[in-house]
């Protein structure tokens, strides 16, 4: 089974993106869906999360732009952003973990927010 993350590209501060990631297969027994996102020089790091009984979280500096939602029988998961800022620009970066052990990676798909 294999990610597929999409929905990136160029877009002006202040605008919007949808991300997907979607399996190629049915993944069971998942734990959480989460996003990712690596900056250039900078070590990769959790965006957003959301587990299968729909806890969710956020990372401080998305918090009230950025919203998760995921679809476990698809084996899917979205990260809509808002009010983008320059500083989101990054590739992001969808994962699944099912079962204890058992991550998915996507390849990550690049998100660019001009000033």
């Amino acid at each position: 089974v294999q990610l597929q993350a999409s929905g990136g590209g160029l877009v002006q501060a202040g605008g919007s993106l949808r991300l997907s990631c979607a399996a190629s297969g049915r993944i069971a027994n998942i734990n959480v869906m989460d996003w990712y996102r690596q900056a250039p020089g900078k070590q990769r790091e959790l965006v957003a999360s959301i587990t299968s009984g729909g806890r969710i979280n956020y990372a401080d500096s998305v918090k009230g732009r950025f919203t998760i939602s995921g679809d476990n029988a698809k084996s899917a998961v979205y990260l809509q952003l808002n009010s983008l800022k320059p500083e989101d620009t990054a590739v992001y970066y969808c994962h699944v973990r099912a079962g204890i052990v058992l991550d998915f990676w996507g390849r990550g798909t690049q998100v660019t927010v001009s000033s």
